[in-house]
């Protein structure tokens, strides 16, 4: 065997020891890490209360998103939508927040963050017409046609579909804080630095919020029954 090695094995292999010391320290003492580790709130978040009275209408759901789960987090939302207007309730009398946490985070953000970090081998999010890691994040912008379920064909299931019909986004700032810091020490990055690329990079009209669950709380008071869609 050469012992040339291959730049694509060294980035995943220092991004999965990143993620296993990440795991180790989270798994091993959560006390210690509610106490030792305080995320820094980025600008805008500020907002995220306010932000949740937008929640309106007779039926209103919030979508858990925790891990890639094929279309489904983004599929639910549209079903959603589709059979409450086919028994009387039009969208704009509809409420659905889809929070986007631990490993969903991802698919907050834009292309360029997928292809340069890995995102789809990293989060174990497979693009949904080539079946292999994605490069892209396939429910921003999707093509007519990326979509297609049997007995109904082309499904608007993209996020910026969704938002165009009232589905609101969030994502998990310490989510991005803790994965961020991981794929900086796996890399040898400032996680700073890092985590401001990534929150850079947040799609528009995705509101980053404290944490998922607190946000899931937060729609929740609000009278949103829940969906799991991981």
């Amino acid at each position: 065997m050469s012992n040339s090695t291959n730049p694509r094995r060294d980035f995943l292999g220092q991004l999965a020891t990143g993620a296993a010391a990440l795991g180790l320290a989270t798994l091993a003492s959560p006390l210690q890490l509610q106490a030792d580790f305080q995320p820094a709130l980025p600008a805008g978040i500020e907002g995220a209360e306010a932000w949740f009275n937008k929640i309106r209408g007779k039926h209103r759901m919030v979508v858990d998103v925790p891990r890639p789960h094929e279309i489904f987090p983004f599929a639910w939302p549209r079903v959603f939508l589709l059979t409450n207007e086919a028994t009387g309730t039009p969208a704009k009398d509809c409420s659905i927040v889809v929070v986007l946490r631990h490993e969903a985070i991802p698919y907050a953000m834009e292309d360029k963050l997928w292809e340069k970090y890995k995102f789809g081998e990293v989060f174990k999010a497979d693009d949904p017409k080539t079946k292999a890691p994605s490069l892209r994040n396939p429910f921003w912008k999707p093509k007519m046609g990326d979509f297609q379920v049997p007995g109904i064909g082309n499904v608007d299931i993209g996020i910026d579909q969704l938002q165009e019909s009232g589905v609101m986004f969030c994502v998990c700032n310490m989510a991005l804080t803790v994965y961020s810091a991981a794929v900086a020490g796996g890399m040898s990055m400032d996680p700073a630095a890092l985590k401001a690329e990534w929150t850079a990079g947040i799609l528009p009209g995705i509101q980053v919020v404290p944490s998922g669950v607190w946000a899931i709380g937060r729609a929740q008071e609000r009278n949103c029954a829940y969906c799991f869609a991981g």
